[in-house]
């Protein structure tokens, strides 16, 4: 009878090293926030971006895009109307400079991700790109996980981390979004609970 291989036991330093992933400081994350201009996955018309490396918000931008429709029904909630827009790129034309900001990350945030995973893969397959193939932490799921806050919409949970925000508008929300995933790696969550 063959003997069976012994179990390896990691040693200290990569004990260590699992503890501090676990923890979140060895992550990138891109944290991201859409607006759209209608009911369609593919209206995109603005992107905010922030990245979190070594637990800490390091860069945050965002970009206007001119959707596919020049029909506008959310204006009322970002205040983005098609005369802001129109002379932008569309999604396919802004790709080559989204792009590099999702390289070397570890994983995307949003707050409610399921939207902005939709939207991504609607802009996406709306201009033939490929999706990013990379799993998404859930800020909601993350907030309620971590200390238990309830209700869980962005401001909730702003308010509950005083964490300001200029809501809906992509920068500001990418930026708290980012915020609240870089707070819970400080109170040594483990984010990854929260990724769906």
């Amino acid at each position: 009878m063959a003997a069976r291989p012994k179990k390896k036991t990691p040693s200290i330093s990569e004990r260590a090293r699992s503890a501090k992933t676990r923890a979140g400081k060895s992550l990138e994350i891109l944290a991201i926030d859409f607006e759209t201009a209608d009911r369609g996955a593919d209206s995109a018309c603005a992107i905010g971006l922030a990245r979190i490396s070594g637990g800490k918000v390091i860069e945050t931008t965002d970009f206007s895009i001119r959707p596919p429709r020049r029909s506008f029904e959310f204006t009322w909630v970002h205040g983005i109307t098609w005369a802001d827009v129109k002379d932008e790129p569309d999604f396919g034309e802004l790709w080559p400079e989204l792009k590099p900001y999702f390289r070397g990350i570890d994983l995307i945030a949003a707050h409610n991700a399921s939207f902005d995973r939709s939207v991504l893969r609607a802009c996406c397959e709306a201009h033939d790109l490929a999706l990013p193939r990379k799993k998404y932490l859930c800020t909601v799921k993350l907030a309620r996980a971590a200390w238990n806050v309830r209700p869980t919409k962005l401001p909730d949970v702003c308010r509950y981390l005083s964490i300001s925000l200029n809501h809906h508008d992509a920068a500001s929300d990418a930026h708290a979004c980012a915020q609240i995933a870089a707070a819970a790696i400080e109170d040594k969550f483990d984010v990854t609970r929260a990724v769906l």
